[in-house]
């Protein structure tokens, strides 16, 4: 408006960008493209090779400790009028909840112990401690996000329908209020999650009609009706006078999971770095331009063993977005070798510590509530991918394909996406 530039501003060292000149881009050959998808497959073929009891037993010795907590964090609270015993049984059931969303439902749901052919570990009918229901949740994250990864306009994870989180969005002065509505889906986040596929962005917008929510909202009601009732007011209730005291416990718990998944998950697709496409620079992708594609579109999180449990290994989200149907615990065994093939090719592997990259995420989502011309751009590497003559390309529509991948598969879609 004022050809303001917020590097200019001392006042704003936080939203301030570098002065240094475009880096180089780096130059993916055809044959380079294609010889990463040849590696990939066949690190992929190795993984699957090698699966067997000790993935069985990990996942079964998870699915215990989660369970423990559970029990730990359910009876801590009946003495909940001791301080330190409501401040335990909060701990116990916050981690209950975040080991059963993160390594044991997301996991599980992308099919990867669909090998064991264990029923209560099947992709298709698995349940989680959430309020949204889990066959919504494949189709709005293991269809839509993980086939069209970071694709403008098709991967709504994006922005989830409220936030600006990719330059290429057109701004407007709604997203001033970005860094409110961030705090709200944080805080707020598996409601956030349960109301993705309703697409309130479309709904607003005029582009859906609202009865074509009737599915959806009863999915909602049974589902969320009963973890409103399990966390608000069953358990509470056993409680007895404790009740006010339990409720604060559960509502806690539900908190700490909300902020803790949501940082995960942000800062695994939007921290500084991490690259978006358009439809048509997509169109027609063969398998190697697709792992291209997941490899720029996410971000590691370095970190303990204990971390990387507690956030369902996707603190490798680079490696989850190339084998989503891979049990999560191979991840960091494999992720050396995805570095290593980054680095051969000169590809950029964006990792880095959880407050560097949480700082980088909320960062982003201030500066992108501001207009165009009060912010400067990244210095980012480019990559550009050689591509040989398309014919005219067909525009993906995630809508008119939703039909036929709602049916509960028990892979993830995101191997057969070319």
């Amino acid at each position: 408006m004022f050809g303001l530039s917020l590097p200019s501003i001392p006042f704003l060292p936080f939203l301030s960008g570098g002065c240094e000149p475009d880096p180089e881009p780096v130059i993916l050959r055809r044959d380079q493209v294609e010889e990463i998808g040849r590696e990939l497959d066949a690190l992929r073929d190795r993984t699957v090779a090698s699966l067997g009891s000790e993935d069985r037993e990990y996942i079964y010795r998870v699915i215990k400790a989660q369970r423990g907590f559970e029990v730990a964090g359910r009876g801590l609270l009946f003495l909940g009028f001791l301080p330190p015993a409501w401040i335990a049984g909060v701990a116990a059931l916050s981690v209950s909840k975040i080991l059963d969303n993160m390594e044991i439902g997301h996991n599980v749901m992308h099919g990867q112990y669909d090998w064991m052919r264990e029923p209560e570990l099947n992709s298709s009918v698995f349940e989680w401690d959430t309020v949204c229901p889990s066959d919504q949740w494949r189709h709005s994250h293991n269809y839509v996000h993980h086939t069209y990864t970071n694709i403008l306009d098709l991967d709504r994870d994006i922005g989830y329908g409220i936030l600006r989180m990719d330059p290429a969005q057109p701004w407007k002065p709604y997203y001033l209020g970005n860094p409110l509505y961030a705090t709200a889906l944080m805080v707020l986040f598996e409601w956030g999650v349960m109301l993705h596929d309703a697409e309130a962005d479309r709904l607003l917008s005029g582009k859906r009609d609202i009865r074509d929510l009737g599915p959806l909202a009863r999915g909602w009601w049974h589902k969320a009706g009963r973890q409103v009732l399990k966390d608000y007011g069953v358990f509470p209730l056993l409680t007895g006078p404790l009740f006010v005291p339990t409720l604060l416990g559960n509502a806690t718990a539900n908190l700490v999971r909300n902020v803790w998944a949501f940082s995960v998950i942000f800062c695994g697709h939007f921290p500084s770095g991490v690259q978006s496409f358009t439809q048509e620079e997509t169109a027609d992708e063969t398998r190697g331009e697709w792992y291209v594609r997941q490899l720029l579109g996410s971000a590691n999180i370095t970190g303990s063993p204990l971390m990387h449990l507690m956030t369902g290994n996707l603190s490798h989200q680079i490696e989850h977005h190339l084998f989503p149907d891979l049990p999560a615990r191979r991840y960091p065994e494999i992720a050396p070798q995805v570095k290593a093939l980054c680095r051969k090719h000169g590809l950029p592997y964006n990792t880095g510590g959880l407050l560097r990259q949480v700082a980088s995420v909320w960062r982003k989502i201030f500066k992108l509530a501001l207009p165009p011309t009060w912010v400067s751009e990244p210095r980012e590497t480019a990559v550009v991918i050689e591509r040989l003559p398309r014919p005219e390309p067909r525009i993906l529509d995630a809508e008119t394909d939703d039909e036929e991948h709602r049916a509960d598969t028990p892979r993830s879609l995101a191997h057969n996406t070319v």
